[in-house]
């Protein structure tokens, strides 16, 4: 993969976390990765991340963390708009 592209899809990556949760730093930009990943893998393959969840059930709640803390920081970003 050419490294322009990577550089271009990373701002695309920052832009998205910016505008969905109002702050931008990279743990944050980590976690929104990671949530859009199981989101798409659990739409695309759900038999794959079912089968995830039940063999590791700490993944699972680490997730379900990470979504609440995505949701809650998107919520107080539209309350202060």
């Amino acid at each position: 993969m050419e490294e322009e592209f990577q550089k271009k899809f990373a701002g695309l990556l920052s832009d998205y976390t910016q505008l969905l949760l109002g702050q931008q730093n990279k743990a944050i930009q980590t976690k929104v990765e990671i949530w859009m990943l199981y989101s798409h893998m659990a739409k695309s393959m759900p038999s794959l991340v079912k089968h995830w969840n039940q063999e590791f059930p700490e993944g699972k709640q680490e997730m379900m963390n990470i979504i609440a803390e995505i949701k809650k920081i998107n919520e107080k970003q539209k309350q202060n708009k």
